[in-house]
């Protein structure tokens, strides 16, 4: 079984999953291990799967690959997910079968080792993206390549406790250009206001089609609400590829990223219409010379990291008194950053990994891992997997249970 960091009761585990309840005004500390699973993508024409990798760089193992997972040629795993309890592994992928849940176990040492993948059936739904999993014993994911139509796009609900699909969300811009779901990949939910919110980004074949909205479904009745438009006009193809519904102990604001727009959005949860207002641009990437902006996360610190592939940073946000977003720091990534995930070295100092890969896209393709001091902003190490590995890291997770506070 994946080695978990919840040994705690359900109370716990539900605040740990929401960044918080209303009343717990501070996050757990949660210790976490220095091994983590990524996704990769073999880049010599052999199977791609997920790796265990070492990434304390105090440890004379650092970069070391100790297990891996062949999923298949062409497979592309993409992201990687605990279930609401931290019980279960799975991890999405742009090929093969799309969804996959993946077993673990310890070995003689207590380190973790990959074992086997077991396929979801996703029904009509293809390239799978993101994925929420909800207190009720549910799991959403994205599908950006919908039925595979050309402006396709789908949300797949499924029984978290056997994996069974329950439902299949769509909407087509064509049928009502208000409320449609095309080329999903962000995907946040807030169960106390029965809210979900996907974005749209791009068809996955990255030329027929690019999208400028997120839309508001209705948790449990599966009926979209609204369709928003998250750019600078209709005609600004800006690409929303990430979206958080702020929850708990935070200001009442959905947040999203435009990969090819480059910023970050923002939209007040309005209680008077039980929706959200609408969206504005709460950072201008390229006035600071940034693109590409991707993931969203929060440390222990309450604090925002916003991942911007090019040229590779992360900017940290103090986002406790929204609409203002304040930049506290910027940290040096590589080409491509991407995914994080937070942890502590064997001397206690606080660090954030960054993977630093976007679908090998030129000038966004590094290949590598950094850990960079979330503090003082040093580089204290870098793991470059395309030339040691022949692999590029996809995206990253903690061995121990989400190496997070809070993403989407």
């Amino acid at each position: 079984m994946v080695k978990k960091l919840l040994l705690v009761t359900a109370s716990l585990t539900l605040f740990f999953f929401y960044g918080c309840n209303d009343n717990d005004d501070d996050p757990i500390n949660y210790a976490h291990d220095s091994m983590f699973f990524i996704d990769y993508r073999d880049l010599n024409g052999g199977s791609d799967g997920m790796a265990v990798i070492e990434l304390d760089p105090e440890s004379p193992n650092f970069g070391h690959i100790s297990s891996k997972l062949e999923l298949g040629v062409g497979v592309l795993p993409h992201h990687i997910y605990y279930d609401y309890f931290a019980q279960k592994l799975y991890t999405t992928a742009l090929g093969g079968s799309y969804l996959y849940q993946i077993r673990t176990v310890e070995d003689a040492n207590g380190n973790p080792t990959l074992v086997n993948a077991t396929p979801v059936n996703t029904g009509t739904s293809t390239v799978g993206e993101d994925i929420f999993f909800t207190s009720d014993g549910r799991y959403f994911v994205t599908f950006m390549g919908g039925d595979g139509s050309l402006k396709g796009g789908s949300v797949g609900v499924f029984n978290a406790s056997n994996n069974q699909l329950i439902k299949t969300i769509s909407g087509s811009i064509d049928t009502n250009p208000n409320k449609f779901i095309m080329y999903p990949h962000g995907i946040s939910v807030s169960e106390e206001k029965g809210l979900m919110m996907v974005t749209s980004t791009i068809h996955p074949d990255l030329t027929s089609g690019v999208g400028n909205t997120c839309t508001l479904i209705d948790l449990n009745t599966y009926e979209m609400i609204e369709t928003y438009t998250v750019a600078d006009s209709p005609s600004d193809m800006s690409s929303p590829v990430e979206v958080l519904l702020l929850r708990g102990q935070f200001p009442k604001f959905a947040l999203a990223t435009t990969m090819l727009g480059g910023d970050i959005w923002m939209a007040p949860y309005n209680p008077a219409t039980g929706k959200y207002d609408v969206f504005t641009k709460a950072f201008d990437g390229s006035a600071m010379g940034l693109g590409w902006a991707l993931e969203m996360y929060m440390d222990n610190n309450k604090h925002l990291y916003v991942s911007f592939g090019e040229p590779g940073k992360v900017l940290v946000f103090d986002i406790s008194n929204l609409p203002n977003l304040t930049l506290l720091r910027t940290l040096d990534a590589d080409q491509g950053a991407h995914h994080m995930v937070f942890f502590k070295t064997k001397s206690g100092r606080d660090v954030v990994a960054v993977q630093n890969n976007l679908l090998n896209l030129p000038n966004l393709n590094s290949g590598t891992i950094t850990v960079v001091d979330v503090i003082t902003g040093e580089k204290l190490g870098t793991v470059d997997l395309r030339n040691r590995y022949g692999i590029l890291p996809e995206s990253i997770e903690g061995t121990g249970g989400p190496s997070n506070y809070l993403h989407h």
